[in-house]
């Protein structure tokens, strides 16, 4: 974990943005990008005597796994949280799919998690269980966790999520004016 500074004796931005990278999925989509190559391979140079349809299969087989690791893991190489007065907008891989709006209205807490990881969710990814909520795990460590009104909770991993649990929870209880 990263020393941050404190951010209760901070002033909050308008936007607060913050990420967390897993830079350990780029080897998984290698491993889809061979699979994919793998197929065309098949497809180009064929010596199989066997037939027409184990050969297809193969190859549909091996592009179809290839492409679902790939776009799979590429999703999840990174995570990009933004929050300003209005919502909280979480964004996965490059091109911010999926994404998820959650208006301020909706939360009724913020909290840290000082040690999120994939075994408690069941993986990487944009993850449902029933006894935790709903969670966005891209890598293990420091995590925001949102207490929405409807009962449900939303658990990020990101870099620096204390200072995010603290400028929610400024959005979410203005402080009064001061004399």
């Amino acid at each position: 974990m990263r020393d941050h500074p404190h951010p209760e004796n901070t002033p909050h931005p308008e936007v607060w943005t913050g990420r967390a990278t897993n830079r350990m999925q780029w080897v998984l989509a290698l491993v889809g990008a061979a699979c994919m190559a793998l197929g065309v391979e098949l497809a180009v140079d064929s010596a199989w005597t066997s037939g027409v349809a184990p050969l297809v299969m193969s190859v549909v087989g091996c592009i179809a796994a290839g492409l679902l690791v790939l776009f799979g893991t590429l999703a999840f190489v990174h995570v990009a949280v933004r929050v300003d007065h209005e919502c909280l907008e979480v964004r996965c891989g490059h091109i911010g799919l999926p994404r998820r709006r959650i208006p301020l209205a909706h939360v009724a807490g913020a909290e840290f998690a000082p040690h999120v990881t994939p075994r408690h969710w069941g993986g990487w990814g944009y993850r449902w269980r029933p006894e935790k909520g709903t969670a966005v795990v891209v890598r293990r460590g420091e995590g925001l966790v949102l207490r929405l009104w409807d009962g449900h909770t939303f658990t990020i991993t990101i870099d620096n999520a204390e200072t995010a649990v603290h400028v929610i929870r400024a959005r979410l209880h203005p402080s009064a004016p001061r004399p």
